[in-house]
């Protein structure tokens, strides 16, 4: 009997799912470590560290057995811990459990989103690109959901946050044994087949540099999570208008992403010119920031940012597709998502260090100078790699 083939749809609703879950869990970090825990804020960004490092081996290990493993099964690991870690945490959330098992939260979210993004390249039917667009969408609109909820779940206790996060973290496991397991990938591939073992060549340029760009994005883009909050109310301005500017965030995303994915075809023939012009925005949000003082000025800045994010976020992922073959696209991706887990590791950490030693305007000038960077960076390794495909 055939297999049927996997639906693009539960790829999506995966998305969402894991994505609202970790709302219930990542934001309310630096509160309730300084807050409830009655710890600095040093230590709160420990914390952050350790939860991303974790992150990131989970990105590299699982996209090794995303590829040489069996793909369901690599993705049911990682919900698997997820939602071990998420349950303890309802008995278990004072010193020092608290962190250690936010550490092992990271390791199995960092499997399980490499996994997505894996299963991202085999949907049948669709080319990644449209997938990784669709896949922004779906884990923007999670997080904003998800964000929107966690404030009222957090008055009734946090033992109900836990609670509601180890559910939905059962929730997407229950989807993938349902509606992934058993599921025909792209080109034939079926989710029990082993992937090939051959010679592993050497990562080519284009994708070394696909890597050092993301980890920039990401340490730029960490400052609005966590310093460009003291910088604003520093401002005169308050919590209510800093929270708002992700609210922009969320909704420029949610409808500028569609008319994104309908110009997919387009946007995936100027690759190169996509990533470009949404690294140029991120370099002209930071440039806004040089001189912002009103609110209204903060929500421009975050406007270009997030169009800038919209441009270029997926756009990471489907260009080093380009690059990966049958057998290591778990790998590839898990790269990127790394790349991130380390931008988000030590971006909130830097910033503070040059707010604390020179001041946010550096800040700003340094994110400014290393996003440009960035462009000339990628723009001449991918334009050389260009002409040497075309010599061969």
């Amino acid at each position: 009997m055939a297999q049927k083939e996997f639906k693009l749809k539960w790829l999506l609703a995966g998305s969402l799912i894991t994505n609202i879950g970790g709302t219930f869990i990542w934001p309310l970090t630096t509160i309730y470590v300084h807050e409830y825990l009655h710890m600095p804020l040093t230590v709160a960004g420990t914390v952050i560290f350790l939860n991303c490092m974790a992150s990131l081996c989970g990105n590299t290990v699982g996209g090794y057995l995303f590829d040489h493993w069996k793909p369901v099964s690599t993705l049911l690991c990682g919900i698997s811990i997820d939602i071990v870690a998420a349950g303890l945490l309802i008995f278990f959330h004072a010193w020092p459990m608290y962190p250690v098992l936010l550490t092992l939260m990271g390791l199995g979210g960092g499997m399980t989103f490499t996994s997505i993004n894996g299963y991202a390249t085999k949907v049948p039917g669709h080319a990644p690109s449209y997938a990784f667009n669709f896949l922004y969408f779906t884990s923007s609109l999670g997080v904003a959901g998800g964000t929107l909820v966690v404030g009222n779940v957090l008055a009734a206790g946090i033992d109900w946050v836990f609670v509601c996060a180890t559910s939905i973290y059962l929730l997407f496991a229950i989807i993938v044994l349902t509606f992934y397991r058993g599921r025909s990938l792209r080109q034939g591939e079926s989710e029990t087949a082993v992937a090939s073992t051959g010679k592993r060549g050497r990562i080519r340029p284009e994708v070394l540099t696909v890597l050092v760009v993301v980890f920039i994005i990401w340490v730029f883009y960490e400052q609005w999570d966590s310093n460009l909050s003291s910088y604003m109310l520093s401002l005169g301005l308050t919590v209510r208008e800093y929270s708002s500017v992700w609210t922009i965030n969320a909704v420029v995303i949610l409808l500028v992403q569609p008319l994104v994915t309908r110009a997919d075809d387009w946007l995936t023939r100027h690759l190169t010119l996509r990533l470009c012009t949404g690294l140029g925005l991120f370099a002209i949000s930071f440039a806004t920031l040089l001189f912002a003082r009103s609110y209204l000025q903060f929500a421009l800045a975050m406007v270009i940012l997030s169009l800038g994010e919209v441009t270029a976020m997926p756009a990471m992922s489907t260009y080093i597709n380009l690059f990966a073959t049958t057998a290591t696209r778990g790998r590839y991706q898990g790269l990127v998502q790394a790349g991130a887990s380390a931008g988000r590791a030590v971006g909130p950490l830097m910033g503070a260090f040059i707010i604390e030693g020179l001041s946010y305007q550096v800040l700003f000038m340094l994110a400014v100078s290393g996003l440009v960077a960035a462009l000339l960076l990628f723009a001449v390794v991918s334009q050389r790699g260009n002409r040497s495909q075309d010599a061969a």
